[in-house]
């Protein structure tokens, strides 16, 4: 049967899964951390008491996630190595290039398959990529294209020859810490210290120069020995331009051609078809380039394997140019030698480039013929590899920069990591971006096209990270091509002609986010009319008038609900409010005055009407009752998402504090599983996002145990209610945080982090609708939270409010035009706090802190550079309202200090 042949979400309209046989691929995880005396209806763990020693180690710095080769942990790790919307190139675990997603395939999943999968009752189901097949049967590595590096050394007259693979070396250790991972290469009897370190240009606000075609090997090699060793290091590449296009030798000539320039040695590699026409539309058509950045390298333009010594060792293929059919395959080859003297470092720099310009055919919107937005910039792989030569200082010390400026945090390694990989999703086929500018992509790598507004909403990397990029999705999309005279927002813009009311909520809070991203008020100027056309449309789908959204409208969970929906109407009425604080800075008070009118009935109605006394419900239609699908009387994950989406933008309260905490309180006690196997055997249509023996939150749970829950009618998107997609669960962790409950929280995290540990599968793509999926993405709001971060570029105002380490913290924050490092510190009678700005500038005015000594304010100084700054201050509560006298812009490597 093929992959084709079974309809979108067929999977979960005929089938039931049960996975009760499946242990033996998976570890232990939060093993030990929680009684289990007592289980509730649907085997639902209620008294999850904890190993306080667990719980303490989760708030430690700990050190950075290490995976190795002697634990069997690097088989299936897969981090994008590649700019940002620019394809899929992994870096295995021990280093080897994988995938190769960038030929324009956009094929559904990173490995397109239909695999066969024992129910646990010796039922035979099929599972598609988005059905759960990568998340049972994760990808390994997979080598459409010849590409490696190997290395020779002669040393005490005796030569050794290695590949940087897995099977060469007695271990190999991989730090995982995205987007730059640095792996070791270890072996007791070899006298070099070697240490790869693989990235792609990644600078945060530099969305350019984040979105270059290349992946960068830099090796570090150390003589840790007593004599002198002679080593050459050696890279090769297939050429792969037409590679599944033109197989017959009559369709051209595979080429490849030793470039020399002052900074690097290349050799390009291109594809002369015999008819141009014929694969003019190809989306393997383009070029490659194997660059060494810097001088004395010898090229060879035609590379025989097997690797060997040999291939060190001869002459042949060394010409300038050499040419074969295009049925035969030709392999480039890059070597560099040294004599490293005993103690000496030496760093042996590689580059990898590609030029793919058709975006590929399953993408049908005119901006995608287009091509690639790096077209923009660069007209072959070649031109990418002069770039990169030429900036290669600039690029990758600011991408070093960023890394060390992330991970350098009292927060923990394991969470900074969790927080951030997701945003990885960017550097894989799940997200394009066109050469009009356009962003564009599926919810998972070939899965559910065009920016779907009701997924793409819980993503908080991106507009945190590349705001720029989300500026213009907004007002290109969502307010440009989406937007109808109503008001609503197609919510996949021209694949779906209709609005989704959790997208255009989310559009909405999402305007708000890019105006509080951007350095002064030109987006929200330019956009407001649209905004506010937006945010009437969610007014007018209150029909009732009572703040409460009830209007029959698709939904993220892919169904029509009806009546009053506790997680639909708090998401519309946080984002009525967001359209209520804009119209504040756009002088239209009446607008203003109308939004904030609805979202004080909303709310007040939402506590009152749509709360049971523990957690927030679904009200049925008066008339229709519980006739269709819906959440009901349940525990729902995202039953108070407007209020955790507020906490993102800095709103404030949505719904009352106690009942929230409630609500977040049912999750936890209802729907957050230590193991989710005995609750997924007694529920059937998941798909299989976490397995017995692993820990998660699934989406729905029925606490008063009432029959037909979900509604009367048995419908296939019953079976998301039992899932656990991490999108969902990033989301209400990043709300536990804002909550305080921050033990909940980070036990939250680690769980989504436990499942996607190297040894189980990759740990840089978490599945939902197939691989890599934007929802993911969530995440980084839990960051945001963990920080208590508020930011708002036009009013120069910034807000620091750490959940934990208050006397000793630091995090990196990034701004509208600048990012760097905040710390806090409590010195006895001061304490002291530092924005250290290392990229771009930050200009400030307003500023918010936490009083985190006992002692009482007697002054507060503010200085850069050791000069003073005239401002005043205000204590509110615990709030230090600290306020310049006029705006400040503080430079790359100033750093503002505020001294209380």
């Amino acid at each position: 049967m093929s992959i084709e042949s079974i309809k979108r979400r067929d999977f979960l309209k005929q089938t039931s899964i049960f996975t009760a046989g499946l242990l033996a691929m998976q570890m232990d995880v939060l093993a030990g951390t929680f009684d289990t005396d007592k289980f509730g209806n649907g085997n639902i763990l209620l008294n999850k008491k904890t190993d306080p020693d667990w719980i303490k180690s989760l708030y430690q710095r700990g050190t950075v996630t290490t995976y190795l080769k002697s634990k069997n942990e690097l088989k299936y790790i897969g981090m994008p190595v590649g700019g940002i919307n620019c394809g899929t190139v992994y870096l295995g675990g021990d280093g080897r290039l994988w995938l190769w997603d960038i030929f324009n395939k956009n094929q559904e999943g990173i490995e397109p398959k239909l695999v066969e999968w024992n129910k646990g009752n010796g039922e035979q189901i099929k599972l598609r990529p988005r059905d759960g097949a990568a998340y049972v049967f994760p990808a390994t590595e997979i080598h459409p294209l010849e590409q490696g590096f190997g290395i020779k050394i002669t040393y005490k007259e005796n030569t050794i020859t290695k590949r940087f693979h897995l099977e060469d070396w007695a271990e190999i250790k991989f730090e995982a810490t995205y987007p730059v991972a640095v792996i070791h290469y270890i072996d007791s009897d070899f006298p070099l210290e070697i240490k790869l370190t693989a990235f792609s240009p990644f600078i945060p606000l530099d969305e350019d120069n984040s979105n270059i075609p290349v992946t960068i090997q830099s090796f570090e090699i150390k003589n840790t020995g007593k004599e002198v060793v002679e080593f050459e290091i050696i890279g090769w590449l297939e050429n792969a331009a037409n590679k599944f296009s033109a197989t017959a030798s009559s369709d051209g000539k595979r080429e490849n051609t030793v470039i020399t320039k002052p900074n690097h040695v290349s050799i390009f590699s291109t594809f002369n078809a015999n008819d141009k026409t014929k694969f003019a539309e190809a989306g393997d058509s383009g070029s490659l380039c194997l660059s060494f950045i810097g001088k004395n390298a010898v090229a060879i333009s035609s590379f025989s394997l097997p690797f060997s010594a040999a291939s060190f060792n001869s002459k042949e293929g060394r010409e300038a140019k050499n040419i074969v059919n295009a049925n035969e395959k030709l392999i480039a080859g890059i070597a560099a030698t040294e004599k490293l003297a005993p103690g000496k470092t030496v760093k042996k720099e590689f580059a990898i480039s590609w030029h793919f310009s058709n975006v590929g055919k399953r993408i049908d919107v005119p901006d995608a013929r287009t091509g690639h937005y790096y077209l923009n910039k660069f007209s072959d792989a070649l031109a990418v590899a002069d770039y990169v030569a030429d900036l290669y200082p600039f690029l990758s010390a600011q991408t070093k920069l960023w890394k060390n400026t992330w991970y350098n945090s009292t927060l923990p390694w394991w969470f900074m990591e969790r927080t951030f990989s997701n945003i990885s999703a960017l550097a894989t086929t799940t997200s394009h971006r066109f050469k009009t500018g356009r962003s564009w992509a599926w919810e998972g790598v070939g899965a559910c096209e065009g920016n779907c507004t009701h997924v793409w909403q819980y993503a908080q990397a991106t507009g945190r990270i590349f705001p720029g990029i989300e500026r213009d999705n907004r007002q290109r999309v969502d307010l440009g091509i989406a937007l109808q005279e109503d008001g609503g927002i197609w919510f996949r813009a021209e694949y779906d002609k209709r609005p989704a009311i959790d997208g255009q909520a989310g559009r909405v809070l999402g305007c708000l986010r890019e105006h509080q991203m951007s350095a002064d008020d030109t987006f929200l100027k330019t956009n407001w009319p649209n905004i506010k056309k937006a945010t009437q449309f969610l007014i007018n789908q209150d029909k009732n008038g009572n703040g409460l959204t009830d209007t029959p409208m698709e939904n993220t969970l892919d169904a029509v609900w009806d009546g009053e929906i506790a997680w639909i109407a708090g998401l519309s009425i946080a984002a009525v409010k967001a359209g209520g604080v804009m119209p504040l800075e756009m002088n239209d008070t009446s607008f203003a005055e109308q939004c904030k009118i609805y979202a004080e009935k909303g709310s007040k109605n939402m506590d009152e009407v749509l709360f049971n006394g523990e957690y927030y419900i679904h009200k049925p239609d008066a008339i229709k009752g519980r006739e269709g699908v819906g959440s009901y009387n349940t525990c729902h994950i995202d039953q108070v998402l407007g209020q955790s989406w507020a906490w993102q933008v800095g709103l404030g309260r949505i719904n009352d504090k106690e009942k929230t905490a409630s609500a977040l309180k049912s999750l936890w006690k209802y729907n957050f599983m230590q193991d989710v196997g005995p609750y997924l055997k007694e529920h059937t249509g998941w798909r299989p996002y976490a397995l017995p023996g692993e820990s998660g939150m699934v989406m729905n749970t029925n606490p008063k145990k009432e029959a037909n829950p979900y509604g009367e009618s048995v419908t296939w998107q019953m079976g998301y209610f039992h899932e656990c997609m991490t999108g969902f669960e990033h989301q209400v962790a990043s709300h536990l945080m804002a909550e305080e409950m921050t033990d909940e929280s980070l036990i939250l995290t680690r769980a989504v982090h436990d499942r996607y540990h190297a040894y189980k599968r990759n740990p840089f793509n978490e599945i939902e609708c197939s691989d890599h999926y934007g929802r993911a993405m969530a995440s980084y709001g839990t960051f945001i939270t963990a920080c208590g971060f508020e930011y708002h570029g036009p009013k120069n105002f910034i807000r620091f409010a750490p959940k934990w380490n208050k006397e000793n913290f630091e995090a990196p924050f990034v701004t509208a035009k600048g990012w760097g490092s905040y710390s806090q510190k409590n010195q006895k009678e001061k304490q002291m706090h530092r924005f250290e700005v290392k990229y771009g500038s930050l200009r400030l005015q307003k500023i918010s802190l936490q009083k985190i000594s006992e002692l009482p304010i007697e002054k507060v100084i503010a200085a850069v550079g050791g000069q003073k700054v005239k401002m005043k201050y205000k204590q509110n509560g615990n709030d230090i309202i600290v306020e310049l006298e006029k705006p400040l812009t503080i430079q790359t490597n100033e750093t503002l200090t505020i001294t209380i």
